[in-house]
């Protein structure tokens, strides 16, 4: 008898616990998912998970801005490493599927995008490594066969419609690395590769020199793109849009 009763003690205490359970599972239930918006916004949350939020750039200096940097420029990028002159995997494989207009809306997308900029990091130079980083910067050198950023980046280094991209606002190492990339040929344009050309020219002392001058400038209060200016002072490689790829039988 004491067995049996011992027996519907734990069966009772089991049917509690299973009870208990249940009314723990139903009050730890997620809530209905809500309907998925298929907006270009959240497609491009794909972007912005690296990028930061709205294309700010990420805070480890890695990823770099892309909001507001012209159309073209962005839309070249895009192409680079859908075609293989840029290699980084998760980019690769996020751009191989997609087609010439779709790379297009989204470089349109971010460049559409004018977000203040945050301000600049202090970068620690010797006053010969400023003065050496602004003479690039502003003048160029001759002897060297390079000629001034702001040539081609625009007057106040933030860009040139439609291609090129402003040198403000992006951290020393990644100016560094970018530039040690074209150099190496890890990243590539159409021929003729204009900035592998000065990067070759320009010795590891002027590259950290123009790097850290860059990364250490405030932006102006207009921190878009300057408008088409004058040919540029060396041959680069063509410009490509979804009309001309189309016309030349790209995806």
């Amino acid at each position: 008898m004491g067995t049996l009763t011992t027996w519907a003690r734990a069966w009772r205490r089991g049917l509690a616990a299973a009870g208990l359970c249940l009314l723990t599972t139903a009050h730890a239930a997620p809530p209905p998912a809500r309907p998925f918006e298929d907006t270009l916004a959240q497609r491009l949350q794909a972007c912005t998970v690296c990028h930061g939020a709205e294309g700010r750039a990420a805070p480890d200096g890695y990823y770099p801005r892309i909001a507001g940097k012209p159309a073209g420029y962005l839309y070249h990028q895009l192409l680079n490493f859908r075609e293989g002159r840029r290699h980084y995997r998760l980019m690769v494989q996020m751009v191989d599927p997609l087609d010439d207009a779709y790379l297009w809306t989204i470089a349109e997308h971010f460049a559409g995008l004018n977000l203040p900029y945050p301000p600049p990091t202090a970068v620690r130079q010797t006053p010969a490594e400023r003065a050496r980083g602004e003479r690039l910067a502003r003048q160029g050198d001759a002897a060297l066969g390079v000629p001034a950023c702001i040539q081609c980046h625009g007057a106040r280094l933030t860009g040139r419609q439609p291609h090129v991209p402003g040198l403000l606002g992006l951290p020393r190492d990644y100016l560094t690395a970018q530039v040690g990339a074209w150099r190496t040929g890890l990243r590539r344009a159409h021929a003729p590769d204009c900035m592998h050309t000065i990067a070759e020219r320009l010795g590891p002392e002027d590259v950290a020199a123009v790097a850290g001058w860059l990364a250490s400038q405030p932006l102006p209060a207009d921190t878009r793109p300057d408008t088409p200016g004058g040919p540029l002072p060396m041959a680069c490689g063509p410009l490509r849009t979804p009309a001309t790829a189309a016309a030349g039988g790209g995806r």
